[in-house]
C-alpha cells in the first residue's frame, strides 16, 4: 500500500536528499537483492563486504533514483514483511535509528500484520483469504499512513462493524468490541530458555530465560477492571526486565526498575508482581520478563572427532533433578554441514531412538516424553559420508569439526523460574463468578551444545 500524503511529506522533510519510491516491481526486485534472496552466490561489495554488517532489520536499498533508506524488512516463514518509514528530517548525515520514530511505528505495524497472517501459513486458502482482507484492515489500522492500531487481529474485516465513536465514553481505545456472555479469563505463562554450552574450561556456558504472560479476557462491560498476580516459589529467582502492556493502569515502579544488567543484590524486587488492567477484546501479552536462573534444564556434552574418512560422535545429556521429568516432546538434532549425504551409520543409544532425515544430512535423536530414572542419556556412533550435492546444508561458521547439537523440547505445566498464576488471586470487578483457567509451559529456544573438541563461536569469553 502506498500513501501519497506520506510521500509528499517525505519530499518536504528530506529536501535535496529525498529519494522517490520506485514502482512496486522495481522495489521488490531491489529488496530481494538486498536481502540476498536472489543472486546470493554473487559477491556485491556494497552489500556483502565485511565492513558492513547489519545488526538490525533496517536496510539501504539501491534504486535507479539512489539509495532508499530506511527500509524496514524481515523474512519470516516464507513471507517478507516490509515498509518504508518516514524520516521527519534531512537524511544527510543519516540520523541514529533510535531517533526515527517511524521505525518503531512501522515495526509495530509489521509485527501486527505478521501476528494476523502467520497462524494460517500452513493453510494456503486461509492465508490467501486473510491477505485479501488486509487492504480493508489497513484502512482502519493505518488510514493516512500513520499507524493508529497495530493489533490487526482485533480489527473487523468488513466496514459494517466499524464504530466511529465508542458508545461508552469510558471505553478505552484498545477495547474494540464488547463481550456478551459468561465471564472467563485464560492466562498462559510461556517461558523460553536459550542456551550455549561448550564443555570447555576457559569458556563460560550461558543461558537466558524469557517469559511472556498471555491473557484472553472475555468479560462484559466497556471498561472492566482486572487484577492479576504472578507468584514465585519461596526460593525462586526474581523476575527482571519487566515490560508491561499499555492497558496496565498502575504498577510498583520498583518492579520496572529491577534489571538483569546489575548483579542480584538485596535491593532486587521480589514481588508481589501485581498487574491491574483494563483488558483488550482480543488475546494479548500482559507482560514480558527475564530471570537469572541458577542452572540450565538440560546439561550436555558433545564430542565430534574426525578419524580418516569417518567421524566419531558422542553425546551425553543430563536432565537437572529440579526439572519436571514430563515432556510433550524432547529431541536432539545433530546436523552435518559442508559434507555429503550420510552413507554409513553405526550407533548405540542408551535411551530413545535415532532417525536419519530424508536428505541424509541430519540425525534426529528422539528422547521422548521422559528421561530414564538416572536422568542421563547417551549416544555414541560413527558416520561416513558420500559425495556432497547442492541440496546438502552448508554453513560458514560450522566448518571442519566446529559443530553443534540443538535441543528441542517443551515441558507443559512447568516454568524454569517457578512462576505461576494463583487463580484465587485474580480479581475481576464484574457481577457473576468468572471461570479462570491458568496454564504454563517451558519451551527451548536456540538451545545449542557445541563440540568441545573444536573452537566454537563465543557468546562470552573471559579476558
Amino acid at each position: 500500500r502506498r500513501y501519497p500524503t506520506v510521500e509528499l511529506r517525505a519530499e518536504t522533510f528530506n529536501g535535496p536528499t529525498h529519494v522517490a519510491l520506485p514502482s512496486d516491481g522495481a522495489f521488490l526486485k531491489a529488496l530481494l537483492f538486498e536481502l540476498r534472496l536472489v543472486d546470493d552466490h554473487v559477491f556485491v561489495e556494497h552489500r556483502d563486504t565485511c565492513t558492513r554488517i547489519n545488526h538490525s532489520c533496517v536496510y539501504s536499498v539501491s534504486t535507479a533514483a539512489g539509495e532508499l533508506w530506511p527500509v524496514l524488512a524481515f523474512h519470516k516463514s516464507g513471507l517478507i514483511y516490509a515498509c518504508v518509514p518516514l524520516v521527519e528530517g534531512t537524511l544527510e548525515p543519516r540520523p541514529p535509528l533510535l531517533t526515527v520514530s517511524g521505525l518503531s511505528q512501522g515495526l509495530a505495524l509489521l509485527l501486527g500484520i505478521m501476528d494476523y497472517i502467520s497462524p494460517s501459513r500452513k493453510n494456503e486458502a486461509e492465508m490467501n483469504s486473510k491477505i485479501g482482507q488486509l487492504r480493508n484492515l489497513l484502512v482502519q489500522a493505518c488510514p493516512l499512513g500513520t499507524p493508529l492500531n497495530t493489533n490487526i487481529r482485533s480489527l473487523n474485516g468488513s466496514f459494517e462493524d466499524i464504530q466511529e465513536m465508542p458508545a461508552d465514553k469510558n471505553q478505552p481505545a484498545w477495547r474494540s468490541s464488547t463481550y456478551k456472555g459468561k465471564p472467563q479469563v485464560n492466562v498462559c505463562i510461556t517461558e523460553k530458555v536459550k542456551c550455549m554450552q561448550y564443555d570447555q574450561r576457559d569458556v563460560v556456558d550461558t543461558w537466558q530465560v524469557y517469559g511472556a504472560v498471555n491473557c484472553k479476557c472475555d468479560i462484559e462491560g466497556s471498561a472492566p477492571n482486572v487484577t492479576l498476580s504472578l507468584s514465585l516459589p519461596t526460593n525462586g529467582p526474581p523476575l527482571q526486565d519487566i515490560v508491561v502492556h499499555h492497558c496496565v493502569t498502575s504498577v510498583d515502579p520498583a518492579m520496572l526498575m529491577s534489571t538483569s544488567a546489575e548483579p542480584l543484590h538485596d535491593s532486587v524486587y521480589n514481588g508481589p508482581y501485581k498487574f491491574p488492567f483494563i483488558p483488550p477484546s482480543d488475546s494479548f501479552n500482559l507482560c514480558y520478563y527475564t530471570s537469572q536462573v541458577p542452572v540450565p534444564p538440560i546439561l550436555g556434552c558433545y564430542q565430534l572427532i574426525e578419524e580418516g574418512s569417518q567421524i566419531k560422535i558422542t553425546v551425553n545429556l543430563k536432565l537437572h533433578e529440579s526439572i519436571k521429568n514430563s515432556f510433550e516432546y524432547c529431541e536432539a538434532r545433530i546436523p552435518f554441514f559442508n559434507r555429503g549425504p550420510i552413507a554409513q551409520l553405526e550407533y548405540k543409544v542408551s535411551y530413545g531412538q535415532l532417525d536419519l532425515s530424508r536428505e541424509k544430512s541430519l540425525l534426529v535423536w528422539v528422547i521422548g516424553q521422559k528421561f530414564p530414572k538416572s536422568l542421563e542419556v547417551s549416544l555414541t556412533g560413527s558416520v561416513s559420508f558420500g559425495t556432497a550435492g547442492k541440496e546438502h546444508p552448508t554453513d560458514y561458521v560450522c566448518t571442519g569439526n566446529t559443530a553443534y547439537v540443538k535441543l528441542y523440547f517443551r515441558i507443559p505445566d512447568f516454568t524454569l523460574t517457578g512462576c505461576y498464576v494463583d487463580q484465587h488471586s485474580v480479581q475481576i470487578f464484574v457481577p457473576g463468578k468468572p471461570k479462570i483457567t491458568a496454564s504454563r509451559e517451558l519451551i527451548s529456544s536456540d538451545y545449542y551444545i557445541w563440540n568441545s573438541k573444536a573452537p566454537a563461536p563465543m557468546v562470552y569469553k573471559p579476558l
